[in-house]
């Protein structure tokens, strides 16, 4: 078993909505074992007010949170990526920046609540539904154990190994 701690990054276009949301259920939920962030492709430059009024009324932290942009997290001196999470088909679809130390990645859509039309109350019950949808997958991902963590991070380089050119052909293996 490790004491490491690990870096999640939740991605989304506008880093308004949903991996804000995704950022503040781990941020509570795997504190001290997981650092939670979140940014987006073309940062809108403002949260969602419902996004944080829901974070607030599920007791999930909802302050200090900014749109900002995924450029922050693929320089050097960034925090390293473990994992990457897309929230939103329209983040998926996009090419994101190399991310150093080759962190896992995996898609979770959620369907963004942003774009409901109609009454407040409306809006806030499809924050919520897309709320409930990432705490949903968070607790499973917070239920792997650390040594599973660890395997199948090395499973997925092991994968990129054998996808490299030039080491499958055994050609140059000869002695």
């Amino acid at each position: 078993m490790t004491d490491r701690v690990y870096n999640v990054l939740f991605l989304c276009t506008a880093n308004s909505a949903r991996s804000i949301m995704a950022e503040g259920i781990l941020r509570k939920e795997g504190s001290g074992r997981f650092n939670a962030y979140s940014a987006g492709s073309q940062p809108k430059g403002s949260v969602n007010p419902f996004a944080l009024k829901v974070l607030a009324a599920l007791d999930y932290p909802a302050e200090g949170y900014r749109s900002k942009s995924w450029d922050e997290y693929a320089v050097p001196g960034a925090p390293e990526m473990d994992f990457v999470f897309t929230v939103c088909d329209d983040a998926a679809e996009e090419s994101c920046p190399v991310w150093p130390g080759q962190p896992m990645t995996a898609h979770w859509g959620i369907e963004d609540p942003s774009r409901v039309e109609g009454e407040e109350i409306e809006k806030e019950r499809a924050f919520s539904t897309a709320a409930r949808f990432l705490k949903n997958r968070i607790m499973a991902f917070l239920s792997l154990p650390h040594h599973t963590i660890d395997r199948m991070a090395l499973e997925h380089h092991l994968q990129l190994i054998g996808r490299s050119e030039g080491v499958s052909s055994g050609e140059d293996s000869q002695p």
